[in-house]
C-alpha cells in the first residue's frame, strides 16, 4: 500500500566556509596587506508544496535530507560560493512538527501548491583575515570558522485536503458514493474494509467551480482508541467544511434504525470534539434494497426523532442529485462564513 500519511525523517542544513588567510604577492610589492575572502554559506533545506505529489510516500524511503557546506574562502579577496539549498517536496495539506526531547511542536502547515518553509538554516560563512586588519595588526594571520548548520529531527503528517469528509460505518457505500458523485475510480466492493486509504474525488459544478471530497475508510466502534482503521484515518476528515454521514440500509434493523450514526458521531466526540460540531448531511444508502413499506416506516421514524435524513441509493443514483445539491449550497455558505 503506497499510501504514506505520516514520516520522521532528519534534516541539517550546510555549515558555512571557512574565511580565508592570505596575502598579496606580486612582483615589487615585498608586504602585501591581507587579502583572504569569506566563506560561503551554507543550504537551507526547504519545503516545497508540490502539485504532483498525493502521499509522504518518498520520504519513508529517505529518512535523511542534508544541504552542501559553503565553500571555503579564497585569496585575492575571493569568497568562497554559496552551497545550493536542499529542496524537499511534500504534497499540499502536510503538517510538520519538530521533536524535540519536551516533545513535539507544529512548526509549519503547507496548505498551497508553491508554498515553502525553510527547515533549517545553513550556517553563515566565515570572514576573510582582510576584515582583520587593524592600525596595530597589519597581517593578521586568522580568520573566522564559519557556522555549523543546523539539525533537526521532524514528524511529518498529512492530512487531505477537501471541503466534504463521507464517513460512516465500513460497507456504509461510501467509495460507490464518490464514485457516483465524481470522476474517483476507487475499489468496490460489498465486503467491510474495502477501502483501505482515502479516496479523493472532484465534483465539477456547471459554473466551473470544483468541490473536492474525501471518501474515508470506514469507521467502527473504538475507531478513536486505534481499533479497526479509524484513528488512521480520522485526522483526514480534520480539515473538511462539512461531512456527509452514510448509514447503509442494512444496518437499520432493529429498535434504534439510526443507531449507526449514534455511532460513529461518538467516535468523533472521543476523537476531537470540534471535528463533532462539523455540520452533517446524513443519508440512508441502499435505499434499492428495501420494500418500499420498509422505506417508508424508516422516514417516518426520522420524522418521529426530529432527524434530517436523506434516502438515497448510490448504486441506481436515486437522490443523488438533491444530496449533491445541498453538499454545494452548505460548503458555499460555510466558505462564505469563514471569509466574512
Amino acid at each position: 500500500m503506497r499510501f504514506v500519511d505520516e514520516a520522521v525523517i532528519t534534516v541539517k542544513s550546510g555549515n558555512g566556509g571557512r574565511g580565508c588567510v592570505a596575502f598579496r604577492r606580486e612582483k615589487f610589492i615585498a608586504f602585501g596587506g591581507p587579502n583572504g575572502g569569506d566563506g560561503g554559506k551554507g543550504g537551507d533545506v526547504i519545503f516545497r508544496v508540490s502539485p504532483s505529489l498525493l502521499t509522504l510516500y518518498d520520504l519513508r524511503l529517505k529518512r535523511r535530507y542534508e544541504a552542501r557546506n559553503g565553500q571555503m574562502g579564497l585569496g585575492s579577496q575571493c569568497n568562497g560560493k554559496n552551497a545550493e539549498d536542499q529542496v524537499v517536496e511534500v504534497p499540499q495539506g502536510t503538517l510538520i512538527f519538530e521533536l524535540t526531547e519536551e516533545g513535539e511542536h507544529l512548526a509549519a502547515d503547507l496548505t498551497d501548491i508553491g508554498q515553502e518553509w525553510v527547515a533549517a538554516k545553513g550556517g553563515r560563512g566565515g570572514k576573510g583575515n582582510m576584515h582583520f586588519k587593524t592600525s596595530t595588526n597589519r597581517a593578521p594571520r586568522f580568520a573566522q570558522p564559519g557556522e555549523p548548520g543546523e539539525e533537526k529531527r521532524l514528524r511529518l503528517e498529512l492530512r487531505l485536503l477537501a471541503e466534504v469528509g463521507i464517513i460512516g460505518l465500513p460497507n456504509a457505500g461510501k467509495s460507490t458514493l464518490i464514485s457516483a458523485v465524481s470522476a474517483a475510480k476507487p475499489k468496490i466492493a460489498n465486503y467491510p474494509f474495502t477501502t483501505l486509504t482515502p479516496n479523493l474525488g472532484v465534483i465539477q459544478g456547471e459554473d466551473g467551480m470544483q468541490l473536492v471530497a474525501a471518501d474515508i475508510p470506514g469507521l467502527i466502534e473504538g475507531a478513536h482508541e486505534g481499533q479497526g482503521l479509524g484513528h488512521d484515518f480520522l485526522k483526514h476528515v480534520s480539515r473538511t467544511r462539512l461531512l456527509v454521514h452514510l448509514l447503509s440500509a442494512e444496518e437499520t434493523g432493529g429498535d434504534d434504525p439510526f443507531a449507526g450514526f449514534s455511532l460513529v458521531d461518538d467516535e468523533l466526540v472521543r476523537f476531537d470534539l470540534e471535528l463533532a460540531k462539523r455540520p452533517q448531511l446524513r443519508a440512508v444508502n441502499k435505499v434499492d434494497l428495501l420494500d418500499p413499506e420498509r422505506l417508508k416506516k424508516l422516514r417516518q421514524a426520522a420524522r418521529d426523532r426530529g432527524l434530517e435524513v436523506r434516502f438515497i441509493s448510490a448504486k441506481e443514483g436515486a437522490g443523488l442529485e438533491e444530496l449533491v445539491e445541498e453538499m454545494w449550497r452548505l460548503s458555499a455558505a460555510l466558505k462564505k462564513e469563514e471569509e466574512q
